[in-house]
């Protein structure tokens, strides 16, 4: 049973840091491509940053130069560094990852971020 453990969400004030991380455990494959995503109230749910198992990024347009997305393998974590917080990146955050093997999608319960003007 995949299972993921989201942390580090938090109210900040505009211009601050926060740091999420993601846990992964309970696949024998291990972890293909790692996600974290974003809904805001109102909004449909977008894509911040993704990594794939061997490091290669993408991010975006929004949060490029602010965000950086990184993992540990050895720990099956996904961690979302988050700089220069703006109001509009108030959501709540999901990671989603995706299995080796079969490929199979999972999905964090999600972690709130706020960020005050």
């Amino acid at each position: 049973q995949v299972q993921l453990v989201e942390s580090g969400g938090g109210l900040v004030q505009a211009g601050g840091s926060l740091r999420l991380s993601c846990a992964a455990s309970g696949s024998i494959f291990g972890f293909g491509v790692m996600d974290w995503y974003r809904q805001a109230p109102g909004k449909q749910r977008e894509l911040v940053a993704g990594i794939t198992r061997g490091g290669s990024t993408n991010y975006a347009d929004s949060v490029k130069g602010r965000f950086t997305i990184s993992r540990d393998n050895t720990k099956n974590t996904v961690y979302l560094q988050m700089n220069s917080l703006k109001p509009e990146d108030t959501a709540v955050y999901y990671c989603r990852v995706i299995t080796g093997g079969y490929g199979n999608t999972y999905w964090g319960q999600g972690t709130q971020v706020t960020v005050s003007s």
